[in-house]
């Protein structure tokens, strides 16, 4: 390694702290270097002591391995966590110049034979029935990990390997610092008052928020100027309110175009990085990378393959009728376009016609959800399915900014079992776009602190949503509310496992495709009524979301279903398709394959220039690769898992609560310690169907007709 100039003492790092709680207030890119390099070095040399000393054991072989695996997997989630909500030129050349020396001791962890070999033997020790089955689970994924990180290659192929995996690394960190800055180079200073007509009143604040940090200081909702971003909730807003059409459409094709041009161009990393997942997967001895990708799920190629045709084929006659509602419905309204509705027509038209429908307007909802209301009722059905107590604890943790919450869970003895942060607003010029959850910290025995308790996980949860807007609240739209349910599912899985084994506690270890379920499943509980309107009260005059309306939301909730399904189903699809029979530097180009998916999952073919598969961070920047059908897979899961509330009675407490603490004691204590499919079994007493996807998405008819 490299002699480094330290630019401050390592002892002084905070990075290399012994602490409960991250420090992420005082981390900053100076610290990134030293702090990495650092402790890569202690942990090279804990790995060399642990080669030397393995047995066959636990005490000898999995705990020592466990406390490398997580002192990296907590260090570097501090930084790369930083990097999501907290961007800067100085932390990306910070994290850019170390990462290979990481992925260099990963892949050194990953390859070697002497923990591979003893892993081996346990497996073949006559005490291996012994073990229980969370045991079982973490021995044979170590050596089904051990092999997919090429630990059976030979020298000169190990090497190949090991450079694939590398650049890998690299491409995927590139792709999505274009994404990011396409976003943010994005942006649209509008004076003329005609241009923004139809865009509401949160949209407008935010559009002058923008503008105001962009140096108009006299801007304001109702004079402007504003500012258009790519960014969710102005993109959102402009694409389903804005009234001028041309507007519409030059915000959608950079939406669409973004990162696909001059020195942000994406197309170029797509090429490599797929040319490289098959290289890496021939060396394995897979056919293709999606073969790879399926070799830690629950799924098949076939099987994922299946599931999407059969959802395709029960969506498509919807959807055809979708677009076929909206032309009779645009002509009505003497639309010029209705003959020619186009791509920046259907969002816009769509929801002019869902409030005709339901008489439903999104934006005049906005008031009956404002974030603390929201969060309340979040934290009452919790504590009605899953006996838990959520309580605010601010200042316990430091956070990375003065809107982050930070909160405490509690089980029904009152005792602290979990921690989590939630950093719910857009910050359009340091933060990724979406919503995400992640572990901070793990449950685990082996770490835990007082020698006597395990230790207790923390999570954090990060939303865009739209920030409050001088005295109000935040207040949101419907969508982000079902946002925060499904991440909050996903933290609910990290903090309430009752598993004690770290390398398979909360979300670790899960087959990928059974991630979604939990969060998913959470999403239901928006349309269930006593929980929405103990939610959705006015943030002024406290007045209840009216009856009708919420009978509206949820007949509304099938909306458009079969056009939103078609849509997951192209992604998925051609995730899959790149991933198995695409060539690179074939005769076909990655946008011809989307185009060839299209004609069997979009009504409305994609324009000419359509370059999505540039932003499409989930399989070029994130872990969904060859695994998007997850979405859908785990829909299938979580349908299923709530309609084991419905047939209990939802209205029913006593058979809600003992259906939600059945779904804790399987879905969400047992980790990644028992295969998702037998949990499910436990939980459900039978195997998932379909079934209930369909009927909750209003398709079962359509589905028994095709």
């Amino acid at each position: 390694m490299a002699i480094v100039s330290l630019d401050e003492n390592v002892e002084a790092n905070p990075l290399l702290q012994d602490f409960e709680y991250p420090p992420f207030d005082v981390v900053e890119a100076k610290h990134v270097r030293p702090g990495i390099r650092s402790l890569l070095k202690k942990l090279e040399g804990d790995l060399t002591e642990l080669e030397r000393t393995v047995e066959p054991s636990w005490t000898k072989l999995v705990e020592p391995l466990e406390k490398i695996v997580d002192r990296l997997t907590v260090v570097w989630g501090i930084v790369n966590h930083l990097k999501s909500v907290k961007d800067n030129a100085e932390l990306r050349s910070a994290i850019e110049d170390v990462q290979p020396e990481k992925v260099k001791f990963q892949l050194r962890l990953g390859q070697s034979k002497p923990i591979y070999n003893a892993f081996k033997a346990i497996q073949e020790s006559p005490d291996w029935n012994a073990l229980s089955e969370a045991r079982k689970r973490i021995v044979e994924s170590q050596i089904k990990e051990a092999v997919l990180n090429g630990v059976s290659l030979e020298d000169d192929k190990r090497e190949q390997f090991n450079k694939i995996e590398q650049e890998l690394e690299r491409l995927s960190h590139k792709f999505g610092e274009n994404v990011l800055d396409a976003t943010k180079k994005f942006e649209k200073l509008i004076t003329d008052k005609k241009l923004v007509e139809g865009l509401p009143a949160t949209a407008l604040g935010l559009a002058a928020q923008t503008a105001v940090s962009k140096g108009h200081e006299n801007a304001n909702a109702k004079n402007g100027p504003w500012v258009i971003t790519l960014d969710g909730p102005s993109y959102v807003a402009v694409m389903q309110h804005a009234r001028n059409r041309s507007l519409r459409e030059e915000v959608y094709r950079a939406y669409i175009s973004q990162a696909s041009t001059g020195d942000l161009d994406n197309t170029g990393i797509i090429d490599q990085i797929l040319k490289l997942r098959l290289e890496k997967a021939k060396l394995l001895n897979y056919n293709n990378y999606a073969e790879v990708s399926m070799a830690t799920k629950m799924a098949t190629v076939d099987k994922a393959e299946e599931l999407l045709e059969k959802l395709r084929q029960a969506s498509w006659d919807a959807a055809v009728q979708d677009i076929e509602d909206l032309r009779k419905f645009s002509k009505s309204q003497g639309a010029l376009e209705a003959d020619d509705l186009t791509h920046w027509d259907i969002n816009f038209w769509s929801e002019r016609l869902r409030e005709s429908k339901f008489d439903i307007n999104e934006e005049a909802l906005r008031p009956f959800f404002s974030l603390p209301k929201v969060m309340d009722g979040l934290f009452n059905l919790a504590k009605t399915l899953f006996g838990i107590e959520i309580e605010p604890a601010d200042g316990l943790a430091p956070v990375w900014n003065n809107d982050v919450r930070f909160y405490r869970v509690k089980d029904s003895s009152g005792s602290p079992i979990a921690y989590f942060y939630f950093d719910p607003y857009s910050r359009p010029s340091e933060k990724n776009q979406g919503a995400w959850m992640d572990e901070v910290i793990a449950r685990s025995r082996v770490l835990s602190r007082d020698g006597a308790s395990a230790r207790l996980p923390i999570a954090h949860m990060v939303c865009n949503q739209t920030p409050p807007v001088g005295n109000k609240p935040s207040l949101m739209t419907f969508r982000e509310v079902e946002t925060v349910f499904h991440e909050f599912g996903h933290a609910l899985q990290h903090m309430l496992t009752k598993q004690d084994e770290g390398l398979v506690s909360g979300v670790r270890g899960i087959e990928w495709d059974a991630i979604e379920l939990p969060s998913q499943f959470m999403e239901n509980w928006c349309y269930h009524k006593e929980t929405l309107m103990g939610i959705a009260k006015h943030f002024e005059t406290g007045e209840s979301l009216p009856e009708d309306i919420y009978l509206k939301l949820v007949a509304a909730r099938t909306f458009r279903a079969g056009s939103l399904s078609l849509r997951q189903i192209r992604f998925a699809a051609v995730d899959l398709e790149l991933h198995t029979k695409y060539v690179p530097g074939g005769p076909e180009s990655v946008y011809d394959v989307d185009r060839r998916v299209c004609e069997r999952t979009q009504v409305i073919p994609p324009l000419p220039e359509d370059r999505f598969l540039c932003g499409f961070s989930h399989i070029f920047g994130g872990g969904y690769a060859a695994g998007y059908y997850s979405y859908k897979w785990a829909e299938v899961l979580s349908a299923d898992a709530f309609s084991a509330f419905e047939d209990a009675g939802l209205d029913d407490s006593k058979a809600v609560k003992e259906t939600g603490n059945k779904f804790r004691e399987t879905i969400l204590a047992l980790g990644g310690g028992k295969a998702p499919l037998q949990v499910f079994v436990e939980f459900r007493g039978r195997e998932p169907t379909p079934d209930a996807l369909l009927r909750h998405n209003g398709l079962l008819p359509v589905a028994a007709s095709a």
